[in-house]
């Protein structure tokens, strides 16, 4: 039996991998076997959290905007730039799900 070693992130795929992932993706959906993943509930969504690790990617821009925001941002102290973020996020995920 040959031992398999730790495989990384950045390895290329072998032709064997490559075959294997390729067949798997052309398998119906109803050919999946879910008996052994118990079914979400809504007490599971209730209380889901975002993974703790999750760091997206920040891109750096120059945005306009009202001096009165401005203001009424700066105005709950530091982090101000970490709010707006905070409310375009929100605003995305009520349009996405909405």
């Amino acid at each position: 039996m040959k031992k398999q070693g730790k495989r990384h992130s950045h390895s290329p795929l072998t032709a064997k991998e490559r075959r294997e992932i390729a067949k798997l993706a052309a398998m119906p959906d109803s050919k999946i076997d879910y008996s052994d993943i118990p079914p979400l509930t809504e007490k599971f969504w209730k209380n889901a959290v975002r993974n703790p690790f999750y760091r997206p990617v920040k891109q750096q821009l120059t945005v306009r905007l009202d001096a009165d925001v401005v203001a009424w941002l700066r105005e709950h102290g530091k982090g101000y730039q970490t709010r707006i973020n905070a409310l375009l996020r929100a605003a995305m995920i009520e349009d996405v799900a909405g």
